[in-house]
């Protein structure tokens, strides 16, 4: 079993790395969107443990590289008919594939999908309207970091929380460490987490 685990971690790293890549330079192959909506993938990142503590019914939430939805859809349940998910992605086809997945599984009315631009989320129109964002395996892949954290912090209400989870074997932690100031300039302050998640964690909150 320990075997096993490690070598699904080691397919997650390879694969979850250029996923998100909606703000930088390269993309990955469309199908591995495919590969990372894989069961065996809830052996190290089960949605309804990472997301349960922070996810309430009604809320906003903001999910930058959401890719074909494998966060997005237990999102979407959690948040209820009231709630919204907005899932940011920069390639239409996986867009596409996420879209008939929430239509199958009913809950179309509650994503709001978006194709990022150049450099940009596009969500302006949400100033001060999100509860919370999760950001799994993207910070590390923007070029300009101040810019996305800007960007969340301007879409956040007041105590918004940002849950950041980058992999190990592509982020070292002086790297992280550095990720984390950049939000810290922007005015993010640290919060303490109380459940395990893999990967380097932060949980960023605005005051």
């Amino acid at each position: 079993m320990k075997d096993a685990f490690i070598l699904i971690e080691d397919l997650l790293l390879r694969f979850t790395r250029p996923e998100k890549k909606y703000m930088a330079g390269h993309i990955c192959p469309f199908w591995v969107g495919y590969f990372l909506l894989n069961p065996l993938r809830r052996l190290l990142e089960n949605p309804n443990k990472i997301l349960g503590p922070f996810v309430r019914e009604g809320m906003i939430i903001l999910e930058p590289g959401c890719g074909m939805g494998y966060f997005t859809l237990p999102l979407a349940r959690m948040v209820g008919a009231k709630g919204r998910v907005v899932a940011v992605e920069v390639q239409p086809r996986m867009l596409s594939v996420l879209s008939r997945r929430a239509r199958k599984a009913g809950l179309s009315a509650r994503i709001d999908l978006r194709h990022a631009g150049a450099g940009t989320m596009g969500i302006e129109d949400l100033s001060g309207a999100v509860d919370f964002a999760a950001a799994f395996h993207v910070v590390h892949e923007v070029p300009d970091q101040g810019s996305f954290f800007t960007e969340i912090w301007s879409a956040f209400k007041p105590g918004g929380k940002l849950l950041v989870v980058e992999p190990k074997g592509h982020v070292s932690q002086d790297q992280f460490e550095q990720t984390m100031a950049v939000g810290e300039k922007i005015g993010f302050q640290h919060e303490a987490l109380s459940g395990k998640v893999g990967g380097r964690v932060a949980l960023l909150a605005k005051p």
